[in-house]
């Protein structure tokens, strides 16, 4: 896969300009600036502590922003109405969260919100795509966690993001399940031109799966740049 070069300014799917937080007695996030580009991952890193799951939860407004904005596709996202936000810049967390009931209805759910009706053949098009054929039936509270984490991808999809926010996606799940996420992350990107921000504190994963990474210390971005110098220098 070719990756947008950096300078193609309509390769840009989230532009990050001076983004903070502060809650009283204490800054979450302060001046984050960095660009998100079509099909690439791009790893946020930093120890415990860092800001890196409150950066992420910034991106679509699950908090509020203290300071600076975030441009999707061009335009301020402050303009966006917050469920359209999310349908837009997807997220999938740390742990699988699925509504009772069947796989099928989990991927249903985004669509119906916005007066939509998946297909069938649209339903075993997403789970194709996770490696779930066939599960469209299966109860979640049948699956397995690295299944459940899949359907969580599926559903994500399902909504036709423009991007993805990853928060830890693989870290409950164990080696063989690791592996088979890791490898549709890189999917999602390369099949569908879908980029990724994926928060990590697995800096081998970081340098497996990203493009450009985003090191944190203190809530400040202290390093950015292609994955391999931001994480060893």
């Amino acid at each position: 896969m070719t990756l947008p070069e950096p300078g193609q300014a309509d390769s840009v799917i989230l532009r990050v300009e001076n983004l903070g937080r502060s809650v009283p007695g204490k800054i979450l996030v302060s001046g984050a600036t960095f660009e998100v580009r079509k099909g690439e991952t791009l790893a946020i890193v930093g120890p415990s502590g860092s800001g890196k799951s409150s950066l992420l939860r910034l991106l679509n407004r699950l908090d509020e922003p203290t300071t600076g904005t975030v441009y999707v596709d061009g335009t301020d996202y402050r303009q966006i109405p917050p469920r359209e936000l999310r349908r837009r810049i997807g997220m999938v967390l740390q742990r699988p969260f699925l509504f009772p009931g069947k796989v099928a209805e989990n991927l249903q759910f985004g669509p119906k919100q916005r007066g939509q009706n998946l297909s069938p053949a649209e339903i075993e098009e997403l789970l194709a795509g996770v490696g779930l054929s066939g599960f469209e039936s299966r109860d979640v509270s049948n699956l397995s966690g690295g299944e459940a984490q899949r359907v969580s991808f599926a559903r994500a999809l399902a909504n036709s993001p423009e991007a993805l926010l990853l928060d830890e996606p693989t870290s409950a799940l164990d080696e063989a399940a690791k592996r088979d996420v890791e490898t549709l992350i890189r999917q999602i990107g390369q099949e569908h031109g879908i980029p990724c921000v994926l928060v990590t504190h697995d800096v081998a994963q970081a340098a497996r799966l990203a493009e450009r990474a985003l090191v944190l210390e203190g809530g400040q971005i202290v390093r950015s740049g292609p994955v391999k110098e931001a994480l060893h220098a």
